[in-house]
């Protein structure tokens, strides 16, 4: 047998966001964010995908499944596999637009529910947090212990799950080995198949009903990642040497620290032009010069301009 990666988009949406998938959503959210009885969900309710900044030819970089249950709290599940620009930000718009579209026009304010945000990185998105779930809610600064929870972030990060099938303990070990293994699996391991819906996971993540069609786009998905994937490695790589360099250069302080940021200004530029070329195809030289003369906030803008664009234009329009 050969199963289809559940990080790519087409894969994550058939297993976790199909109208057969209740089951499988059930088990996976009551696993990541620990519910227990009385307060686990017994339901829900897969709506259409609904608020999220759609990119036009980015479906590989984020994608969205959103439930509902049975007491009406949204949850916006998403599986990340590109660190984009802009990242933590249309993350934290998602959820609070999904927490203020919950209200009509007229209706009082005590009608809206809390909101969780599930995103699953294929990236280490909090390299200062060693656990690979991390949980954000709203606290008060005097008393951490006073909080304000009807909105929520949960990251759970696949590059810090390092657990083989041997020493799988508990079910949130068996969901993190699927997310993070099932793409390269032959076969269902028996320590996973002992749970019904990991089980089922496996069936719909079967490629033996897939067309050679969908076969073919899977692989051209990943294709894409691989090549975005190393595209922002090899930024990274000339950020950090050119951070260097400028470092040695100056000799002092201040010149590490302008190293530093000069790197970061390549890889922002590295990125953005990444994500102009898929987007929109060839790039003209004179917009690439655009680019790599800009400054950071002005990168920051482009890209998050991108988001919106359906032209070119559109994003370095004033």
């Amino acid at each position: 047998m050969r199963f289809l990666n559940p990080k790519t988009d087409f894969a994550f949406k058939k297993i976790f966001g199909s109208q057969e998938s209740g089951d499988i959503l059930i088990s996976f959210l009551n696993a990541l964010l620990s519910l227990q009885p009385p307060h686990q969900i017994i339901r829900v309710q897969i709506l259409d995908p609904y608020l999220a900044p759609k990119i036009k030819g980015m479906k590989d970089t984020y994608l969205d499944v959103r439930v509902e249950d049975q007491n009406g709290r949204d949850y916006i599940i998403e599986m990340q596999v590109l660190n984009v620009a802009g990242l933590e930000k249309r993350l934290l718009y998602n959820v609070c637009k999904a927490y203020a579209n919950q209200l009509q026009q007229g209706e009082p304010y005590d009608v809206l529910t809390s909101v969780v945000a599930v995103t699953i990185t294929d990236f280490v998105m909090f390299g200062e947090l060693s656990g690979q779930i991390s949980r954000f809610v709203l606290r008060a600064a005097e008393n951490p212990d006073v909080t304000l929870d009807d909105l929520e972030l949960v990251f759970a990060e696949l590059p810090k799950f390092h657990k083989q099938e041997d020493q799988l303990d508990n079910i949130v070990d068996k969901w993190f080995y699927f997310l993070k293994h099932a793409g390269h699996l032959a076969s269902v391991p028996k320590v996973l198949e002992v749970e019904p819906a990991i089980r089922k996971a496996f069936a719909m993540a079967n490629k033996a009903g897939l067309t050679p069609e969908e076969l073919d786009d899977q692989e051209r998905r990943e294709m894409f990642i691989q090549d975005q994937r190393g595209a922002i490695t090899f930024a990274e790589q000339r950020g950090r040497q050119a951070g260097r360099q400028e470092g040695i250069q100056e000799g002092i302080q201040e010149g590490i620290q302008r190293g530093e940021q000069k790197g970061r200004q390549e890889e922002a530029v590295a990125i953005l032009l990444a994500l102009l070329g898929y987007k929109f195809g060839q790039i003209a030289e004179s917009r690439i010069a655009q680019v790599t003369g800009a400054e950071r906030d002005l990168l920051e803008k482009w890209s998050k301009k991108l988001l919106f664009a359906q032209s070119l234009d559109d994003v370095f329009a004033e």
